[in-house]
């Protein structure tokens, strides 16, 4: 046999490429809502924001029914950090993106691994901006550290059926196993979800997403009455006398979603277009329907004016004697 991959190994690679590329192929009907304004999303985006997309593949559509949500991609806003850095990366990225590297963005993607990407990519896909609620600076560079190392990861696409389910009926799949049916098993599964990545990361640091809330066990010993009005506008009281805390459940990192970012708590969601600037008013809104109204009334008012209107004398009509 001639030195080189195992034949059934080599079919099962080229198997691989072919069903990623299917997968990542875009989709033709993609309606893109709103119209961004990058310079206002580069004024207002910080480092360590996710920036929720509707993607245009057909693994988008796939996330998008499993979640029942509109994101199916998502990537974390890095800025000029490689840069301030001196990373080993940053002159390739300036390289490759100019003025942009100071606008970058790490995402995962199914056929590329963890790669830079310029914030501009996703100026014309429907975008949600979400911010982690107070999070400390100290942190933020721990997340920051975590996600930069990953550059370069590419992802393990062993397992031929791992791929293949995404090309069956998705609607077939129950309600309660569709969350499962993106981190199900080895390779591919338990990464497509490029959230998980950032999962980790912010997990690090002790920062919530969507977990687990549940109340913590009530107290047997009742406080005296004056503690527990003291107490009762705080929040709660203990028989030690401190504030009762919820218990968080952590998740595994693996069945985050793009959708829980959006969902959580404790990410605010960044008004970045016209609400940002202050140039809303809802009363300057200029309606379809109204100009089509007025340009009817126009057209109208303009034929009734010619009808009525009297003829005037032409220089060639003859003009009468005295």
């Amino acid at each position: 046999m001639p030195q080189g991959l195992h034949p059934l190994r080599r079919i099962r690679q080229t198997l691989i490429r072919q069903f990623a590329s299917l997968l990542t192929k875009p989709l033709k009907n993609y309606a893109f809502r709103f119209p961004n304004d990058l310079e206002a999303l580069k004024g207002q985006i910080q480092k360590g924001d996710i920036l929720l997309v509707e993607g245009s593949q057909r693994i988008s559509e796939v996330i998008k029914y499993l979640t029942q949500s509109s994101w199916s991609h998502s990537a974390i806003y890095i800025g000029d950090e490689l840069i301030r850095r001196k990373h080993p990366l940053a002159g390739q990225a300036q390289a490759d993106h100019g003025e942009d590297a100071k606008f970058l963005l790490v995402e995962a993607l199914v056929a590329e691994g963890v790669v830079l990407s310029p914030l501009s990519k996703y100026a014309e896909y429907n975008i949600r901006l979400c911010r982690p609620h107070n999070l400390q600076r100290e942190h933020l560079q721990v997340i920051l550290d975590d996600v930069i190392s990953q550059l370069g990861y590419t992802y393990d696409l062993q397992n031929v059926l791992d791929l293949a389910r995404y090309f069956l009926p998705v609607s077939l799949v129950p309600r309660r196993f569709r969350r499962s049916v993106l981190h199900f098993g080895s390779g591919l599964p338990t990464q497509v979800i490029c959230s998980s990545m950032f999962a980790a990361a912010f997990g690090k640091v002790g920062f919530p997403i969507l977990p687990h809330v549940e109340s913590a066990p009530a107290s047997q010993e009742q406080p005296p009455p004056l503690l527990r009005r003291l107490f009762s506008k705080s929040g709660g009281y203990t028989s030690r006398g401190i504030t009762s805390q919820p218990i968080f459940r952590r998740r595994h990192p693996t069945l985050i979603t793009p959708r829980d970012f959006d969902l959580s708590p404790y990410f605010d969601t960044i008004k970045f277009n016209i609400i940002a600037s202050r140039r809303f008013d809802y009363r300057n809104i200029v309606w379809a329907e109204d100009v089509e109204t007025e340009s009817v009334a126009s057209a109208e008012t303009d034929a009734v004016a010619g009808r009525q209107a009297p003829a005037l004398p032409s220089s060639e009509d003859p003009q009468p004697t005295s």
